[in-house]
């Protein structure tokens, strides 16, 4: 069985190229592919978590990845899937979140003895000449065909920069650079990449003289077609600082019962007689396929010990004991609440909602609990003699716990 069997077989394949050549290929030699990923935050999230899986099986099987960091094209953005241009970093901050990236695909990639490697961008892109790259690269681009790209239609009612359209040129370059520095020949990335990867495959057919390929992954949706990994509170991150290991398990522990089969075929390395059987699972049972992907997931992203500690927070407020270390915590000094703080002061100090207005929202809407009771008024002051053991917990909506801890 290739790693083109066990990518298909597990849902991850959505186009390709050349399907028959890059079949052919997997099965007679070790390729050197590439997966690109923009430092657009200090985080990678969960929607690169899936193409990050994707480049584990492929390394598994014996290929070479390579993760390019776009500290080049990052400092222009790519218009794919945006309805207004991206925030312009600056280089510092560039920089910065390129470090990160590494930090968090270290934890998943084995990058010892070439195994694998990370590449920047940045090496080639920051000290173009601008002349030269458009008589080398530009000369092979139909401005009239890239307007039929996805990724430029979306953007034209709006209005698309031009620094924007530049972008497409910037990948396929980079894919024209790793093929001539390190022989890569397949380029990989999220469905929303196909007009991009196209544009590499081509210009090296061009140039080159020689082979290349690409191949897309579905993009991690639910069952009613709905981007996965955002939260009331934004992304979820694959940095603990951004996102616990507890908030990371309680997001999979509470994803739709149509939608724990594909998450398990994705993002956990569980056989897939394995996956089918939880899949399968009906009524309450499922949710043991729920903690087990859950458990699973935050394992690989956090490690064993964090995934326990928060199976094990999470087991002990559903039974009601609300212990467990790893359930978000903030801390507050006596002195602070001495007098009575507001509650909406509460809510806004640990983070559970981002403004006044959200946390009067949440209490109208009957969204919040203070230790299992449900708050109806915005006048109500917390003391001290609402913390028991030390401590209070918050719950808004149904899944969303915090602690408020005394020190």
């Amino acid at each position: 069985m290739s790693v083109f069997d066990v990518l298909q077989e597990r849902g991850f394949i959505e186009q390709l190229t050349h399907e028959a050549e890059i079949k052919e290929l997997f099965e007679k030699e070790k390729v050197t592919f590439y997966i690109g990923f923009d430092p657009t935050a200090d985080s990678l999230h969960v929607g690169h978590f899936l193409t990050i899986m994707a480049m584990a099986h492929m390394q598994r099987a014996g290929h070479r990845p390579i993760a390019l960091m776009g500290g080049g094209t990052g400092m222009i953005g790519d218009p794919t899937g945006k309805t207004d241009m991206r925030k312009m970093l600056s280089v510092e901050d560039i920089d910065h979140n390129v470090e990160c990236f590494k930090k968090q695909l270290s934890r998943l990639i084995d990058f010892s003895d070439g195994k694998a490697l990370i590449v920047n961008n940045a090496d080639w892109i920051r000290n173009l000449n601008y002349i030269d790259f458009l008589r080398e690269i530009g000369v092979h681009f139909s401005v009239n065909k890239m307007l039929t790209a996805e990724c430029f239609k979306t953007r034209m009612e709006k209005g698309l920069s031009f620094l924007e359209f530049n972008y497409m040129l910037m990948q396929a370059n980079d894919f024209l650079e790793l093929n001539k520095k390190y022989g890569c020949v397949l380029e990989l990335g999220g469905n929303d990449q196909w007009s991009n990867i196209l544009a590499g495959v081509d210009l090296i057919r061009r140039k080159q003289q020689t082979p290349a390929y690409g191949m897309t992954f579905k993009l991690l949706t639910t069952s009613e077609g709905k981007k996965m990994g955002k939260t009331e509170g934004g992304a979820v991150w694959l940095d603990p600082n951004k996102t616990s290991p507890y908030e990371f398990y309680q997001y999979w522990r509470n994803v739709g019962d149509k939608d724990v089969e594909k998450c398990l075929s994705l993002l956990t390395f569980l056989p897939m007689d394995e996956v089918r059987r939880l899949g399968s699972l009906q009524g309450s049972d499922i949710n043991k396929a729920k903690e087990i992907l859950a458990f699973e997931v935050t394992k690989i992203i956090h490690g064993e010990k964090e995934a326990i500690k928060a199976q094990n927070a999470a087991k002990a407020l559903f039974a009601g004991a609300a212990e467990g270390g790893s359930i978000p915590t903030t801390e507050i000094a006596p002195s602070e609440i001495e007098k009575g703080m507001d509650i909406i002061s509460v809510l806004t100090l640990t983070g559970l909602v981002s403004s006044r207005s959200e946390g009067r929202r949440l209490i109208q809407q009957n969204g919040l609990k203070i230790n299992d009771e449900k708050v109806d008024s915005f006048d109500i002051k917390i003391t001290a003699s609402d913390f028991k053991n030390g401590k209070m917990k918050l719950q808004k909506g149904k899944k969303s716990f915090h602690f408020l801890k005394l020190i």
